[in-house]
């Protein structure tokens, strides 16, 4: 099966945590990962059927562990993907994943997560306490719908755990077309 088959499938058994219908193009994984230094300790947040994971994997990161939610998307990650650490498990547990690991602090966090994940704006906290000072985090939203007031309450909600938060141009070559928030300079608590 084909990942946009699978993506489908999983769309249709719970569209609230896939969120899409097909998998993100190449070019929008190589804008989600061109500010991930070289060499780095990242943590993809729901990695799905991996678009951002091979994006990642070319930039040959010291460590990547990759948090999955749907079992399936994990063991599929797991199969295409074994220099990667999957951990089955809700991106808000990120503290003790990272800390099972000997993990202090990250260089770079990237997520593929839906909104809903951000609903009640805890999880940008979680991942600007796991972020290195200099640190970033790139999570996208689809340029149709970023005007509409859910993506416009998580972008705000971005800008209060970070300092700097830049939007990237819209990445046509993507279904629908999307941009990327770059967020760099954690505002801890």
């Amino acid at each position: 099966m084909n990942d946009t088959a699978l993506f489908l499938r999983e769309f249709a058994r719970d569209p609230l945590h896939t969120a899409a219908v097909a998998p993100s193009s190449s070019a929008l994984a190589r804008a989600m990962v061109a500010p991930v230094p070289a060499d780095a300790t990242v943590v993809e947040l729901g990695p799905g059927t991996g678009a951002f994971t091979r994006a990642l994997r070319e930039r040959d990161p010291a460590r990547h562990v990759a948090v999955e939610l749907n079992p399936r998307w994990a063991r599929l990650i797991t199969r295409r993907h074994p220099g990667v650490d999957v951990a089955l498990a809700d991106a808000r547990t990120l503290p003790a994943l990272l800390a099972e690991r000997g993990i202090s602090r990250v260089d770079a966090v990237v997520s593929g997560l839906p909104w809903v994940a951000y609903a009640d704006g805890s999880l940008h906290r979680v991942i600007a306490d796991a972020l290195a000072p200099t640190g970033v985090f790139t999570q996208f939203a689809y340029s149709a719908t970023r005007w509409a007031p859910p993506a416009r309450r998580q972008l705000a909600d971005l800008r209060t755990h970070f300092a700097q938060v830049v939007t990237t141009p819209v990445v046509w070559r993507n279904l629908p077309p999307a941009v990327v928030h770059e967020a760099r300079t954690p505002l801890r608590r």
